[in-house]
């Protein structure tokens, strides 16, 4: 429940400043992707931190090095359509894992924009799977 309270802060916080969030950390450029449960087919909402590349906004599966992809990782494989919230946009996209080559790009680009991402690849031995949020 601690984790949904914290969540439920973020999202209140970006929704009430046009998409601009003081939290986790100062450098956040959080978008907001509602997804359906994979399990549970449940619609949820959730905080993930975004880098946009050509004109494409790409999300990061890290769960801050965790052994294992986060939740949100299996609901997007199994469901990707999804909803996106950008600054003050909201759009339907569908989320698309990228292949080795495109994932290394957008990694290397991320890490070296944002230094602590690679922190989070040095506590794993899992390679950390990129999502491009193709506009539908």
């Amino acid at each position: 429940m601690a984790e949904q309270t914290f969540h439920e802060s973020i999202i209140d916080e970006f929704r009430g400043n046009g998409g601009v969030v003081t939290r986790p950390y100062p450098d956040s450029t959080l978008v907001l992707v509602t997804m359906q449960g994979a399990r549970t087919g449940r619609r949820m909402t959730r905080p993930l931190e975004y880098l946009e590349l050509d004109g494409v906004l790409h999300i990061f599966a890290t769960a801050s090095g965790a052994p294992e992809n986060p939740a949100w990782y299996h609901n997007l494989v199994a469901n990707p359509q999804v909803t996106v919230e950008y600054l003050t946009e909201t759009f339907k996209a569908v989320a698309r894992e990228l292949p080795p080559d495109e994932r290394d790009r957008a990694w290397r680009t991320l890490v070296d924009r944002k230094p602590r991402f690679g922190e989070y690849e040095q506590k794993t031995d899992r390679v950390i799977p990129v999502f491009a949020l193709d506009r539908a």
